[in-house]
């Protein structure tokens, strides 16, 4: 804890750091919606590499931020446009986290605040995201920020699972 962390475009060097969230988040927040050995192989070396061709992607279609306090990654989010059939014209919040150690700190609200500003500025007047079925804490804390389920469901088809995910919508005007 300590100190707000500064919120910025995510650069190359941070990758390893928002490997580290995302591997820590994903294991907190989905115990027991996923299965445990998918949880229990991911790997922060192979997270890394893929957020390396994220940040470095010549024609990125969105935008990672990260929550840094002192050097250290506590927190990252991405956004860009919409990747669902018939939603390029609204943004998408992709993803969202923060350390489980950052729980309840307002790293999260910092990172939610600042992708909505970046939703806004790249021209969208609403925005959607995803939350899987039964994660009740994201669930929450989208509410709380004004993110509303809409009613729309969709199956997720990964590996060797099938995950259920329910879709909130918010309007950036």
């Amino acid at each position: 804890m300590g100190r707000t962390p500064e919120i910025r475009i995510a650069a190359i060097d941070d990758a390893h750091g928002i490997a580290l969230v995302h591997v820590a988040s994903w294991r907190n927040a989905y115990r027991g919606l996923m299965p445990n050995d998918v949880l229990d192989a991911l790997s922060v070396e192979q997270r890394e590499n893929g957020w390396r061709r994220i940040i470095s992607a010549p024609n990125a279609t969105g935008r990672t931020v990260v929550a840094d306090r002192d050097g250290e990654i506590v927190g990252w989010a991405s956004v860009g446009p919409g990747r669902d059939e018939g939603a390029s014209e609204q943004g998408e919040l992709r993803g969202l986290y923060a350390h489980p150690t950052e729980f309840s700190t307002g790293v999260g609200h910092a990172l939610i605040s600042a992708v909505e500003i970046a939703l806004r500025e790249d021209g969208f007047a609403s925005a959607y995201l995803w939350v899987l079925d039964g994660n009740d804490r994201a669930a929450r804390f989208y509410e709380r920020h004004g993110w509303n389920e809409d009613g729309t469901v969709k199956l997720d088809e990964r590996q060797t699972m099938t995950l259920r995910e329910h879709r909130r919508t918010k309007s950036l005007v």
